[in-house]
């Protein structure tokens, strides 16, 4: 498959299931903590759980445009080009990222036994145990996790635009 193959996979069937109920932070960077469960394409019945956090630079007035900058998210690794191959398809698609940096850190990556719909119950649950406000949960396929979580960080950066704008000029 191609870059564009992978993304437009990632979008048809990335699942927010459980989003960060916590803000970005506005004046200073953000861990955006995740789970994010894929059905194994080695073991079937299995899914593969990536845990991990992408922090997310604080936003700015004043940006570049169109100069996101993605670390640890090995697009070097698994597509040929690379960050600027990358860079180019989403401009190309007239697909725009906040020019922020977006460093990813993979913490763990584990199997959970059991189908897709078991795991994420469980986490979930886990979640809402230990009423995690910080950490999101969602889904996608596991050949283009990477995209599955720039999407889902990018609902998160939206979901905290409005705050961003009260606290950068105040109460409107």
């Amino acid at each position: 498959m191609n870059i564009r193959d992978y993304w437009e996979k990632a979008l048809k069937r990335t699942e927010i299931i459980r989003p960060r109920v916590q803000s970005l932070q506005t004046f200073q960077p953000t861990a955006v903590d995740y789970i994010f469960l894929a059905e194994s394409l080695m073991n079937r019945g299995d899914t593969v759980v990536r845990r991990g956090e992408v922090i997310v630079e604080k936003p700015s007035l004043f940006l570049p445009p169109n100069n996101p900058q993605f670390e640890g998210f090995d697009f070097e690794k698994d597509f040929s080009g690379g960050q600027d191959d990358l860079k180019a398809f989403f401009l190309v698609r007239g697909i725009r990222f906040p020019s922020m940096k977006y460093s990813h850190a993979t913490h763990h990556l584990d199997v959970f036994e059991g189908n897709l719909g078991g795991a994420i119950r469980h986490y979930l649950g886990q979640l809402q145990k230990k009423e995690d406000i910080l950490t999101g949960l969602f889904s996608g396929p596991e050949d283009c996790w990477q995209f599955s979580v720039l999407i889902f960080v990018c609902s998160q950066i939206a979901r905290s635009a409005g705050n961003d704008l009260r606290n950068l000029f105040g109460d409107l």
